[in-house]
């Protein structure tokens, strides 16, 4: 028998062996990394199902608490993939973060949102949707809060799987109004709310936009079309940096510290104010030794906006960890109440290890499933860079502050995506300008065919399409799946 270990054709045969084995690894790769992310899930809800189990105790109802922590916690983990994304999409697409420092960065700011200044009580889940009053019996009530949660849960998870960043707040609502109308009538909605809310679908992403489109015009007109970029970016960007961190100031003061204390709009605006000068008179030194030796070019700009789209992310996922975890956990609050006093009708808090839940199931859904709305937000609307990037934080903040001094329920979802629409609709229309304007002025320049003008448009209709009629549907898809489900636990129930 001879060797033939030596012979040319053994040594392909051997590559393409060894190569239909990589080839094999790669795709179970592939397919293990989904199925990980399921599984730490699945591990996760058990846990928190656990948790209600030690501590709400041997009440009579204990497996009711037991499976409304467990959608609590699937709420959470579909808040975490898919609402977070607006805080740190921004600053991922324009490269001031890292996909990996992005989540780093959000799981413990949204963490420490949640369980520093998030917990104030929540009556507007139950009391400023439905009459609770209305339910007849505590478990009826506690059926529709349970129908409202997976309802929720099912529809964000299913915008996330579809890649729509859609409004975890408006999903709730939706549940609990379609569970309120199944259980007792289409009288048991405050029908004033949700108009309140359904106007907020059109005016939280326009009023986000708009500032958002202010601001990059500042930008442009101030920094990025002058003679001297870095003369005039030494002037302006202490103000910007400034505005930005008395908007966030204030946003904070007034929307992520409820729970520390109470302040008021014109305090919060007055804390706001004092922190943009302070900030503006010690930019001025640090900008002026950060731009020394840079070149008169817009790439030399990005340097100067990083580190304020850094803590910008920071602070937007801190306000959001306050604000947004009621959306996770409100309901099972509700059911933790009303199962240990009965009583349905009345304002209620969430207990500390309900907010655990909420908090790290947020951060575990933005670990596992994050970074594709992450990467749809940041970089597949509308292409960013950190000046656009700050734009947009800059126009969430100011824009919920508007919006509370208006009295105007809205949504961070639809502030943050309507200001990356408003910074792309601004890049196409001030494109188009200076293109006129070149026109003008050289009449024989060669002219673009209307097919590729359309090509270069600068926002992704498809995408902008898509997130439209998901926002649109949101409220009554929710409504109607919750309504269902309500109607299957009423019949196997009662």
């Amino acid at each position: 028998m001879t060797d033939n270990k030596g012979d040319p054709r053994h040594l392909e045969t051997l590559d393409r062996d060894l190569a239909r084995f990589s080839n094999l690894e790669s795709a179970t790769s592939m397919v293990a990394k989904p199925m990980v992310g399921l599984g730490v899930s699945f591990v996760f809800v058990v846990l928190a199902g656990l948790a209600a189990m030690l501590f709400f105790g041997e009440a009579n109802n204990t497996f009711l608490v037991v499976v409304a922590a467990c959608l609590g916690a699937y709420m959470a983990l579909n808040i975490g993939a898919n609402d977070v994304a607006n805080n740190m999409g921004p600053a991922v697409g324009a490269n001031a973060l890292s996909m990996g420092g992005a989540i780093a960065i959000a799981v413990i700011f949204e963490s420490a949102g949640a369980l520093i200044a998030g917990g104030d009580v929540v009556s507007t889940i139950a009391k400023g949707i439905i009459e609770p009053e209305r339910m007849g019996t505590a478990d009826v009530f506690v059926w529709a809060m349970m129908s409202a949660l997976l309802s929720a849960a099912l529809w964000v998870n299913l915008a996330t799987w579809v890649g729509a960043p859609v409004s975890t707040t408006h999903s709730v609502v939706g549940g609990v109004m379609g569970a309120g109308i199944a259980a007792a009538g289409f009288s048991a909605v405050s029908w004033g709310t949700m108009s309140g809310i359904a106007a907020s679908w059109v005016i939280s992403p326009v009023l986000g936009g708009a500032i958002a489109a202010f601001f990059l015009f500042i930008i442009k007109s101030r920094i990025i079309y002058q003679d001297d970029k870095i003369a005039a970016a030494r002037k302006w960007v202490p103000i910007l940096v400034g505005i930005m961190a008395g908007a966030f100031g204030a946003y904070l003061a007034l929307k992520g510290l409820k729970k520390i204390i109470k302040i008021d709009m014109p305090t919060a605006l007055l804390i706001g104010l004092a922190i943009a000068i302070i900030t503006w008179a010690v930019m001025i030194p640090v900008i002026k030794k950060q731009s020394e030796g840079l070149e008169n070019r817009n790439k030399s700009l990005k340097v100067l906006f990083g580190i304020p789209l850094v803590v910008s992310a920071a602070l937007l996922s801190f306000a959001h960890g306050a604000n947004d975890v009621a959306n996770a956990v409100g309901p099972l609050a509700a059911i933790v109440q009303v199962s240990q006093s009965g009583d349905f009708t009345t304002s209620f808090s969430i207990p500390f290890w309900v907010m655990v839940i909420g908090a790290f199931g947020i951060s575990f859904g933005l670990f596992l499933f994050g970074p594709k709305l992450i990467r749809m937000v940041g970089g597949q609307i509308t292409k960013l860079n950190p000046m656009r990037a700050y734009c947009v934080a800059l126009s969430a903040a100011i824009t919920v502050i508007v919006a509370s001094w208006l009295g105007l329920p809205v949504s961070s979802t639809h502030i943050a995506v309507g200001a990356v629409f408003g910074v792309g609709f601004f890049r196409e229309w001030d494109a188009e300008r200076r293109i006129k304007k070149a026109r003008l002025a050289m009449p024989d320049r060669p002219q673009y065919a209307p097919e590729e003008r359309r090509r270069r448009k600068l926002v992704r209709r498809s995408h902008f399409m898509t997130i439209i009629a998901a926002w649109v549907i949101t409220v009554p898809a929710a409504a109607l799946l919750s309504g269902v489900i309500f109607f299957l636990i009423n019949t196997a129930m009662g």
